[in-house]
C-alpha cells in the first residue's frame, strides 16, 4: 500500500490513478491529521510526502515518522514544488529515502518508489512459491512440480507479479504498465500471448494463472 500525501485533490487523484494502474495499491491524503489516522489502522510500505501541506507540513510529518518505533522504517519520498537544496536536503537529513522534485511526471514517480521499495528491502521475499510453483528471485529460477522452467525476462516479471499477489486481479492496462512500464506503447494483446506462452512453459502449474472474463488475469494455487 502505497499513501500519497498532497493536498492538491487534482494531483493526488493523478498520482493515486497512476500507482492503481501500475499494480500498487494506493490511497491519497490532503493533510497529516487524515494520514495519520489511516496510519494507525494500516501501515503503508512507502508514504510519498509532499513538503507543502496545510497545518502540519511535510517536514513536522516526516520527523513524528521517523520517531516513532512502528513508522520509523516505513520508506518516504518527499515531494516539493519549490524544488530548492535547502528543501532537499533537510529532507533527507531528517531521514527520507529519495526526493522529487515537482512538477514530476508520473512515469518517473513510479520508477523512484520502485527503486525504493527495492532498496528498503534488499533481502525480502528471496524466494516465492504458489502451490507447486517455485521462484528464485536471488538466481532468477523457476521450477513447476520440480522441474526447471525457462522464462524470458517478461515472462519471469509476469510470473513474478502474480506469485507476489496470489488472488489479485491485473488488468491487462495494469500489466502492461508494470511489465512494460508505462512508455510502452502497445495493444493489450501483448498481455494475452505472453500470458498464453507462460501458461504452456509452466506445464499443469500454468493453470494456476486463471481468467478473470472482462477483466483480465489472477493467479491462484489449484492441485496440479
Amino acid at each position: 500500500m502505497i499513501y500519497c500525501v498532497e493536498d492538491d485533490g487534482n494531483i493526488r487523484n493523478l498520482m493515486v490513478y497512476a500507482l492503481e494502474n501500475s499494480g500498487f495499491h494506493a490511497q491519497g491524503f490532503a493533510d497529516g491529521a487524515s494520514f495519520f489516522r489511516a496510519v494507525e489502522t494500516e501501515k503503508p510500505d512507502l508514504v510519498l510526502l509532499d513538503i507543502m501541506l496545510p497545518g502540519q507540513d511535510g517536514i513536522e510529518i516526516l520527523k513524528i515518522l521517523r520517531a516513532e518505533p512502528s513508522t520509523c522504517r516505513i520508506p518516504v519520498i518527499m515531494a516539493s514544488a519549490k524544488g530548492t537544496e535547502f528543501d532537499k536536503v533537510t529532507g533527507l537529513d531528517l531521514g527520507a529515502d529519495d526526493y522529487l522534485a515537482k512538477p514530476f511526471g508520473m512515469m518517473e514517480m513510479v520508477s523512484r518508489i520502485k527503486a525504493v521499495l527495492r532498496r528498503s528491502n534488499p533481502g525480502a521475499g528471496s524466494s516465492l512459491t504458489v502451490g507447486q510453483l517455485r521462484m528464485e528471485l536471488e538466481s532468477h529460477t523457476v521450477t513447476a512440480k520440480g522441474q526447471r522452467v525457462q522464462l524470458t525476462l517478461k515472462e519471469f516479471e509476469l510470473l513474478r507479479l502474480f506469485m507476489s499477489n496470489p488472488g489479485r486481479v491485473f488488468t491487462r492496462d495494469q500489466l502492461i504498465n508494470t511489465i512494460w512500464e508505462t512508455n510502452y506503447v502497445g495493444e493489450t494483446r501483448t498481455v494475452d500471448v505472453h500470458i498464453g506462452t507462460l501458461r504452456t512453459k509452466l506445464g499443469e502449474c500454468g493453470e494456476y494463472i486463471q481468467t478473470v472474463r472482462g477483466v483480465g488475469y489472477r493467479m491462484e494455487a489449484r492441485e496440479a
